[in-house]
């Protein structure tokens, strides 16, 4: 029981997180459309530690599942 709300907070942090961030850079980029190419950027590296930070949730998860 105790793994499934493990990996459910996870992945609603990551969603809620993934979501602010694209909605910040879709806000960024509308102000400067200059910028677009740096703010991607940026972008794509945050959403990956994000997702990172997931699949580090979903193998502890799987190791209490299996371990204990």
């Amino acid at each position: 029981m105790a793994s499934a709300v493990g990996i459910g907070i996870a992945a609603m942090g990551g969603a809620l997180a993934m979501g602010m961030a694209t909605g910040k850079a879709a806000e960024s980029i509308g102000r400067q459309p200059e910028a677009e190419g740096k703010i991607r950027t940026t972008l794509m590296l945050g959403l990956v530690f994000i997702e990172t930070a997931i699949i580090y949730a979903l193998l502890a998860v799987i190791l209490i599942i299996f371990v204990l």
